[in-house]
């Protein structure tokens, strides 16, 4: 039986000897022109617009919780779901570009933020589609009458 300690060791070593240009290849058939467009693609990226990505979706998640108009009803709730609605997209967006540049917490931090954005829609649609109790604050209600 395997000592697997020892084999992911061996593994752990040989990964931090290649460079990451090495790791992250370009597509399999690709034309030395597709190829050169990748390096071209690599070399002018950089981590700072995913964290600049990530820094603006946090700010909207944590800029939802000072929501200033009533959300119980009519159209501020339609208004506070479009704003939730944001904050998921904003994650969405975040996460992609985390993933791509290969930032494990900031791509996690990005997921977050979109649990966050569906728990606050959750919050407020499950009272009022019957899965959840309605409460003063989360009335069962879509309009005000």
């Amino acid at each position: 039986m395997p000592d697997w300690d020892r084999e992911l060791a061996k593994i752990d070593k040989q990964l931090e000897s290649i460079s990451d240009d090495q790791l992250i290849t370009p597509p399999a058939g690709a034309t030395p022109a597709q190829q050169q467009v990748v390096v071209v693609e690599r070399e002018k990226t950089s981590t700072f617009g995913a964290l600049a990505r990530l820094f603006l979706a946090v700010l909207v998640g944590v800029a939802i919780l000072f929501w200033p108009y009533s959300a119980r009803c009519g159209a501020g709730l339609a208004a506070y779901l479009g704003a939730v609605g944001v904050v998921v997209l904003a994650g969405v967006w975040s996460a992609v570009w985390t993933w791509r540049h290969r930032t494990a917490k900031a791509h996690l931090l990005s997921l977050l933020v979109v649990l966050w954005g569906l728990v606050l829609g959750g919050l407020e649609i499950l009272p009022r589609t019957g899965y959840a109790i309605p409460t003063a604050a989360h009335p069962a209600a879509w309009s005000c009458q």
